[in-house]
């Protein structure tokens, strides 16, 4: 199992790496202005890796409803499907670039949010959420 966590968004898209070993890697965001060079751009990513699942972020509102953004994240996991055919297994990103954007000092958020660390941290942590229900870890001895 080759992994590509992916944390949506218009403007960017965060990345991150997993597999069968059980940790998420983050990649590189895609953060090119036009749509369709992302889409170049994530296929060559999925095609290089040889990547076997999609672990999409579901942004779920606090009370656990679905709003607005999940049904633009519904309507990408279905370009997802149609372009790429593979599975894509949709991950709770509640809280996730929340916690992506507080490992990053406070000064310098600002002028890291357009580079798409953020965002590629937020995919590291919801592909880490998809691998440690799929693999659970070993039992000290």
């Amino acid at each position: 199992m080759r992994c590509l966590g992916i944390d949506y968004g218009t403007k960017r898209v965060g990345l991150a790496q997993g597999d069968d070993l059980g940790v998420a890697t983050p990649l590189p965001a895609l953060v090119e202005i036009e749509a369709d060079a992302r889409w170049a751009k994530l296929r060559e990513i999925i095609q290089q890796r040889r990547i076997t699942d999609l672990v999409l972020g579901y942004p779920y509102n606090m009370d656990g409803s679905v709003g607005f953004k999940a049904k633009e994240v519904d309507a990408f996991a279905g370009k997802l499907k149609a372009q790429f055919n593979l599975p894509v297994h949709l991950v709770d990103e509640t809280l996730t670039s929340y916690a992506a954007e507080s490992t990053i000092a406070k000064k310098s958020r600002r002028e890291v949010r357009d580079s798409g660390l953020i965002d590629s941290r937020a995919a590291c942590l919801i592909l880490q959420d998809f691998l440690d229900q799929r693999i659970p870890p070993a039992i000290p001895s």
